[in-house]
């Protein structure tokens, strides 16, 4: 078998990943590959025959990816392709799904499931049914259009005028990758929101490996991933389901971006890496439910790691992304703290920062998960793990209504049994 040491992948899901999604590959252990992706949320979300919340990159085996096993996710670079986006706060629309609008999409007129659709000049109700009915099953009750500078340092909220000349032309504004079968959400032309300017700081919000179960993109995270169980559609799944076969690759955290590591579980044989969701800018916990989606060009680097058998991904975010009491300690402070330790009489031993992601159907249920995790991979009592995290880290919110982080100091003696010590000291630069 002929193993690829650089993989290009512009093709996408339909919104559906899992054990039996088409997969490229497979990619060299320590390969790069490079994804074309489309934007995440709203254009899937308004585009009736698309089957999950998201349009995500088709997944890549890797090299000696066994289940049980770790990748390692290098995130090398995000270039932003699109000119333009839009989005907003949103609601369902009422007879245009049943259950779950991400998912489950009907045309309001026929009842006719993902049916086919075509748009017909801008607005809200662009996007119809054959028979000329209204097909969204989302509308934007406050919304807006960004139009982005040449050297992508800032967006600026545009106002209608410009919307509506960015949403006649809007396949080329987002530069929608040939392959993308999405409505592009400027299509919709939304300026509630004028003269509101932001920097540019590109992430991934799905990035990761795929379940052991076919769900939408969009569900893979024990928030999104709770609807589903016991559902009413044919991408329903059991509570052990749940329990047990999602990774959490749908995370939306704002720190998953160029030069961070997140570590992710193998649970389909040779993993399925796949990337998507690429947003320009957003601030903790998504509160508006949803932010920039833009087309990008992602670059990412995997690594095997042998027997780390983890539950949910772990990440190493840039040094400055870390909270304050989670930085790692430099050689001048270590040097300190050792002498200030001898003279009480007191060990203490060389540690390095780690988070690690929980995912619930709330916050208290993701950080409680997190938690849990956290306790059963470092081998501690719950109650240390409490007290370690809140004296060395903190719990940030990732993504509201249930991805968190939990930062805390990890002992590298605990770091080398599960064979992550190589890869957290280098990418911190320690020197003990």
């Amino acid at each position: 078998m002929v193993y690829e040491s650089v993989l290009y992948n512009d093709l996408h899901t339909n919104g559906i990943i899992g054990p039996h999604s088409k997969m490229l590959g497979p990619v060299a252990d320590g390969g790069k590959i490079v994804f074309l992706t489309p934007p995440g949320c709203w254009g899937p979300m308004i585009t009736p025959n698309i089957r999950g919340g998201h349009e995500v990159n088709v997944p890549v085996l890797v090299e000696k990816a066994e289940i049980g096993n770790s990748i390692a996710i290098f995130l090398e670079d995000i270039k932003i392709k699109s000119r333009a986006t839009s989005s907003g706060v949103g609601e369902p629309v009422e007879n245009a799904y049943m259950g779950d609008p991400f998912v489950f999409k009907i045309c309001p007129s026929s009842k006719e499931p993902w049916p086919d659709y075509e748009v017909v000049g801008i607005g809200d109700n662009a996007v119809r049914c054959k028979d000329g009915t209204p097909a969204s099953p989302f509308r934007m009750v406050h919304g807006y259009t960004m139009l982005f500078d040449d050297s992508y340092k800032v967006g600026i909220t545009v106002d209608k005028k410009l919307s509506e000349e960015i949403a006649k032309n809007a396949k080329s504004y987002m530069s929608l990758p040939p392959n993308s079968k999405q409505v592009p959400v400027v299509t919709l032309a939304k300026a509630d929101l004028i003269g509101a300017v932001s920097r540019i700081r590109p992430f991934m919000g799905q990035l990761g490996s795929i379940p052991a179960v076919d769900i939408p993109d969009s569900h893979n995270a024990g928030d999104f991933g709770y609807a589903l169980i016991d559902a009413n559609h044919p991408y329903r799944i059991t509570r052990d389901q749940y329990e047990h076969d999602l990774t959490d690759g749908h995370l939306d955290i704002d720190s998953v971006r160029p030069g961070s590591i997140i570590i992710v579980p193998v649970k389909v044989k040779g993993g399925g890496i796949y990337a998507g969701d690429g947003h320009a800018m957003e601030g903790d916990g998504e509160v508006a439910g949803h932010t920039t989606d833009v087309t990008t060009e992602v670059s990412v680097k995997v690594e095997v790691i042998d027997k780390l058998n983890l539950e949910g991904p772990l990440l190493l975010p840039r040094e400055e992304d870390l909270p304050p009491l989670a930085k790692p300690w430099r050689k001048d402070e270590w040097d300190y703290v050792m002498n200030f330790a001898k003279k009480v009489n007191i060990e203490v031993e060389p540690v390095a920062p780690l988070q690690i992601i929980g995912s619930g159907p709330t916050i208290n249920d993701a950080a409680k998960k997190g938690f849990e995790r956290a306790a059963k991979l470092f081998g501690m009592k719950l109650e240390e793990v409490l007290n370690r995290v809140t004296i060395t880290g903190a719990v940030e919110i990732g993504r509201l209504p249930g991805i968190v982080q939990v930062s805390m100091q990890v002992p590298i003696r605990i770091l080398e049994k599960l064979n992550i010590a190589d890869i957290v000291i280098k990418h911190y630069n320690l020197s003990y």
